[in-house]
């Protein structure tokens, strides 16, 4: 697929293109998952030093970060920031840069962002035409194990002192040359569940003899349903979702416990609060109703991602550039998708885009064992960061600052 025309790229970045796509295609033969990323951070670190960036490594474990100095003196600093890490999928597509890892695939483009990221910083070193200081921010374990947050945990703003801070996502199913920001919730929390429902074993022929956990989680499971239509205000969100329920060995055995597992996820702490606290009551008191018991533990992973009003603002304008005004959606659905950036946004002011990944058919979508990040993209993501860095360390950023 080739660049629409209503995209206008930059120059550098185009001409990179090809060596982009030779980048890209390495990253996705090579994925490596959570804390695991020790070939893709020393890839990264090798371009970074080649293009002529101060280089630090082992941040987060095995995060990086590449710091650029401009032409100019300047007070301002920004960081734009890419995840590295793979999912634990086995990949089905047959290309020549399919996955070489057993069991581990970048079925999520972050090897596309990493490769957009790093054609940004090669353009940005090769021509340095701006004020003040940028860091690009390459992190490791965003898919559940939380790295942004390791990072940040490990000093990353106390090391690196910025104005803002900047991410961007492949989008599938919006199409190739479209971008989409919002301010507020562009994604939402991250919770996890897990109950056990502790009852009393007995022959399956016997059941007045026991306490049937199983009965129990039955009715625990339609229950749990209840709380984001019947805990929340209706305006607000929430999805509690059940993705595991386990317990049993055989045909006519009652068991002693049954394990629930699930999702929580939402838009705002205080949702969270009601959601984990009403979960905690219903699996008290429903599972107590036949003679059960439950045990419960709610684990906030991430929280929303909420991008700040003005720097969202700054981005849509530079999207606008370089999609067309028209190519630009201000207003998208959020998606209760999560996203760790989340951390970074906490500590300081920024945006998280969406960037169109054209077509969802055919398996290219976010998490499927047959997607892959579209090529096309490559230059068109590197364009944004190079347009937003220039914009956001201009003279004129800098005296409105």
């Amino acid at each position: 697929m080739t660049v629409p025309s209503n995209v206008q790229l930059d120059p550098a970045a185009e001409a990179l293109a090809p060596t982009m796509r030779e980048w890209r295609h390495h990253l996705h033969a090579h994925p490596e998952t959570a804390f695991e990323e020790h070939e893709t951070s020393a890839f990264v670190a090798d371009k970074l030093r080649s293009f002529g960036l101060e280089v630090t490594t082992g941040l987060g474990r095995t995060g990086v970060v590449g710091t650029l100095k401009g032409r100019h003196q300047g007070n301002r600093a920004i960081a734009l920031r890419a995840d590295m890490d793979a999912l634990h999928i086995q990949e089905q597509n047959d290309f020549a840069h399919r996955s070489v890892n057993p069991g581990r695939m970048h079925a999520c483009g972050h090897d596309g962002h990493t490769t957009m990221l790093l054609g940004a910083a090669k353009v940005l070193a090769d021509d340095p035409d701006f004020h003040g200081t940028l860091h690009v921010i390459f992190q490791p374990a965003e898919e559940n194990e939380g790295g942004a947050r390791e990072m940040v945990a490990d000093g990353l703003f106390d090391r690196f002192p910025v104005d803002s801070v900047y991410g961007m996502h492949n989008w599938p199913g919006l199409p190739l040359g479209r971008m989409a920001l919002r301010p507020g919730p562009m994604m939402g929390s991250y919770d996890i569940f897990e109950i056990v429902v502790h009852g009393r074993g007995s022959h399956a022929a016997m059941p007045h003899l026991g306490a049937d956990p199983i009965t129990a989680a039955g009715h625990l499971l339609t229950t749990l349903q209840t709380i984001p239509g019947r805990s929340l205000h209706p305006l607000d969100s929430a999805v509690v979702s059940t993705t595991q329920i386990f317990g049993g060995d055989t045909w006519n055995v009652i068991p002693p416990s049954v394990t629930i597992r699930g999702t929580v996820r939402a838009f705002k702490g205080g949702v969270q609060d009601t959601v984990e606290a009403r979960m905690r009551t219903l699996a008290e008191h429903t599972t107590a109703s036949f003679g059960c018991t439950a045990e419960v533990r709610y684990e906030r992973r991430y929280p929303a991602t909420v991008n700040s009003a003005a720097e969202t603002a700054l981005c849509a304008g530079v999207a606008a550039r370089l999609v067309g005004a028209e190519n630009v959606d201000h207003d998208p659905m959020p998606s209760m998708g999560a996203e760790d950036f989340a951390f970074m946004l906490e500590k300081r002011p920024g945006s998280y885009v969406w960037l169109g990944n054209g077509p969802a058919e055919g398996g290219c979508t976010l998490h499927n064992p047959a997607y892959d990040f579209n090529d096309a993209n490559l230059a068109i993501g590197a364009s944004y960061w190079v347009t937003l860095a220039r914009t956001l360390l201009s003279p004129n950023a800098e005296k409105a600052a």
